[in-house]
């Protein structure tokens, strides 16, 4: 037996194990990786390179980014942000069949790239436009099924720490383009999931009653105004080449406190230590789980685990498509029981070879990767977002599944057109120079 397929089968067979267990991924990773280089190298010194993996592998100066949009995300869902970006998109809406949950589809296409993350976005948007939804008279579980499926879009539309994880275990893929090549894909995404709101919409009459004068509309629109100009501020900063994607998150922290603190008054002052207690506990975990699975990255580089890999899969057919689709389904399938961060962390270097020799680039795999993971969170068993909508909306996941599926298959399709349509998440970060 070669040393790369008894690496491979002792990571894989411990790592199994371990979570069956309930040992925490980090903890799994770092083990089953140490124990998978021991073959052909002492205890001792595989645990002294695996120390030094672990900091090699977090002093990485783009990993500052991680914290501070974590932060600015914090700052972001308690200050205010959420109702007056529902407010904003209820005049885009307008009188569409099922306007209200367009408007939560809109929303939280909008909030969740504000914030960097799907829960937050269900949590906000779910628990602001779902009471007003129950008013109108729409049925729980559309509502619920409606914020559940559109929430990870902002995980795919820029700024997001997914990606920019992604950059680093690729090998230096840029932070810029990534962020522009998410843009096509997440709109797709959100646009999908508006057809399907359409269509059910018309079919069970959910209309609403809403209605605003130009004058409130103006108002609304000035209110939302300081929100979006974040977006412009920060994105246009990195496109222009004005500051990094790091500095970038300096300048998402400093609008935000500002705007948060005195333009819109929602945060005291006294707020702020809780603020930057759960923001440091959150860049905990993920930097944690970062440096611990640099560990399993070198072990799978120096035994050759990704060529192993590679070969087996390009020896299983030729077939450029195929084999894309079967990445596709695993990748499917690992999102139902493993979070974002650490699906990305370890498949990326198994994968990424794959799709390298059939002439794919590192951008379009990342977005591929990513819309993938994205689905991942919300499907059951595991799927964060999911758990959260369903708290929120006050079902059970069994009645929301039902309603999801018809968001399943739309959002389904994109992926299908992201995978091989390469333009879809190439031409934006083309056209403006920045790959």
């Amino acid at each position: 037996m070669s040393i790369s397929l008894l690496s491979g089968l002792i990571i894989l067979v411990l790592l199994v194990i371990m979570l069956l267990m309930g040992v925490p991924i980090a903890i799994a990773l770092g083990i089953s990786s140490v124990c998978a280089i021991l073959p052909i190298m002492p205890f001792d010194v595989a645990v002294l390179t695996a120390s030094q993996r672990i900091f090699s592998g977090i002093s990485v100066f783009s990993l500052l980014a991680i914290p501070f949009f974590i932060l600015a995300g914090n700052i972001m869902n308690r200050g205010g942000i959420a109702i007056r970006l529902i407010n904003l998109a209820k005049i885009l809406t307008g009188k569409m069949p099922g306007s209200l949950a367009q408007t939560n589809v809109l929303a939280n296409m909008l909030f969740g790239s504000i914030s960097g993350s799907g829960t937050a976005a269900a949590s906000a948007m779910g628990s602001i436009i779902g009471p007003v939804e129950l008013e109108d008279g729409y049925d729980p579980n559309f509502s619920a099924a409606v914020n559940i499926a559109t929430a990870p879009t902002g995980l795919l539309i820029p700024p997001s720490n997914v990606m920019i994880t992604y950059a680093l275990v690729s090998g230096g893929a840029s932070v810029s383009a990534l962020f522009m090549a998410g843009y096509i894909p997440g709109i797709l995404w959100g646009l999908s999931c508006m057809a399907v709101v359409y269509i059910l919409a018309r079919k069970n009459k959910f209309y609403s009653n809403v209605q605003m004068s130009g004058k409130e509309k103006w108002n609304v629109f000035l209110q939302a105004l300081p929100c979006l100009l974040l977006i412009v501020i920060v994105i246009g900063g990195i496109i222009g080449g004005v500051f990094t994607a790091t500095e970038g998150s300096v300048v998402a922290v400093v609008y935000s406190l500002l705007l948060s603190l005195f333009g819109y008054k929602s945060i005291k002052w006294k707020d702020l230590p809780g603020i930057f207690k759960e923001s440091a506990q959150m860049t905990g975990i993920i930097i944690f789980l970062i440096g611990v699975s640099s560990i399993m990255s070198w072990v799978m580089a120096f035994t050759g685990i990704p060529q192993l890999v590679s070969e087996a899969m390009l020896g299983l057919t030729d077939n450029k498509y195929v084999i894309l689709l079967l990445i596709n389904v695993i990748l499917l399938v690992v999102g139902t029981f493993m979070d974002m961060t650490p699906a990305c962390l370890i498949f990326t270097p198994i994968f990424l070879p794959v799709c390298q020799a059939l002439g794919m680039d590192v951008i379009h795999f990342g977005i591929m990767l990513i819309f993938n993971l994205c689905i991942g969170t919300i499907t059951p068993p595991v799927g964060t977002t999911l758990f959260v909508g369903v708290k929120v909306g006050k079902v059970s996941i069994e009645s929301v599944i039902k309603q999801l599926l018809y968001y399943f298959g739309a959002i389904f399709v994109v992926l299908m057109l992201v995978t091989y349509i390469p333009q879809l998440s190439l031409w934006l970060p083309t056209v403006l120079g920045v790959m």
